[in-house]
């Protein structure tokens, strides 16, 4: 739904809680009512202890209720439409995968930034490329987003991975740009898409030969 250049930004269509279905995974918006909230904060605490995760995306969970802290301020960025966060559930058996969140960062001109994690023993199924093309693609569907934004360190080669499958072309290098788990400030690179780009390519399809087979 398109909104015009009268409404401000409080009436402009933002996060609404809901849950994508990937078949196999689950995306389930973070938050004090998950399921299996003991399980989740277990997977939390996992998460602050992995150290690639430690070190890209660290997290503020090493004991429960810092986890449970981390729950509610995800609750809060869904309250006020700031913050779009999903926690990457197996279908089967409701074990957390990962995480994706969407944040504004200029609501008003419609700019959003994501990111992802995985945990160890998820990593090698293609997790956070498929959360994050169904989140992006959620997020041009469901509100104004125009533009969203991924920047990882440019030692991170797994994330750059993930944004080049999902569509994020590259933009550049960001010097000394963020301070990451090990106090360091890193150079990052900028990927974006565009609410008008073109889908992105599935990255596991098979490539057609000029002899007709794959």
């Amino acid at each position: 739904m398109s909104t015009s250049a009268a409404q401000a930004p409080a009436d402009r269509p933002t996060f609404v809680r809901t849950t994508l279905d990937l078949g196999d995974v689950l995306l389930h918006p973070w938050g004090r009512a998950i399921a299996r909230p003991d399980v989740m904060l277990d997977g939390l605490m996992a998460a602050a202890a992995d150290p690639l995760i430690s070190l890209w995306n660290p997290l503020a969970t090493a004991g429960r209720e810092d986890a449970l802290a981390w729950l509610e301020a995800r609750d809060g960025g869904w309250d006020r439409g700031a913050g779009a966060s999903f926690a990457a559930l197996d279908a089967a058996d409701g074990a957390l995968l990962g995480s994706v969140s969407l944040r504004w960062v200029d609501r008003e001109d419609g700019l959003a930034m994501i990111g992802y994690w995985v945990l160890p023993n998820a990593r090698g199924r293609g997790v956070a490329t498929r959360a994050t093309k169904a989140v992006t693609g959620w997020a041009f569907a469901t509100t104004d987003a125009r533009r969203i934004e991924i920047a990882h360190a440019v030692g991170n080669e797994a994330s750059c991975r993930v944004a080049h499958h999902c569509g994020y072309l590259p933009e550049g290098t960001l010097r000394a740009s963020h301070r990451f788990g090990d106090g360091v400030h890193h150079d990052e690179h900028l990927h974006a898409r565009l609410a008008t780009d073109p889908e992105p390519a599935d990255p596991t399809a098979p490539t057609a030969h000029p002899s007709g087979t794959a």
